[in-house]
């Protein structure tokens, strides 16, 4: 994986939120660098609606720091 993250700079809050996404589930895979294991795993959390919510509130996190950076809530 080489640079797979260029930037945070994104065109649209859509494309921020996208990247939000990606860098949550980079984290899970550069974590657990075992794609077995983590197919092994994700029907347990799949149906685990704390697992969900705390994946949203990662996201959510991921989104802040994006939107910070490319100056979202400055535009009017």
């Amino acid at each position: 994986m080489d640079n797979w993250l260029p930037t945070l700079m994104t065109a649209s809050p859509t494309e921020g939120y996208e990247l939000a996404i990606k860098l949550a589930r980079m984290t899970v895979k550069k974590t657990q660098a075992d794609a077995a294991i983590r197919d092994r795993l994700r029907p347990d959390y799949a149906e685990n609606a704390d697992s969900l919510i705390a994946v949203s509130a990662v996201v959510a996190t991921h989104f802040a720091t994006i939107s910070a950076a490319n100056g979202y809530w400055a535009r009017s």
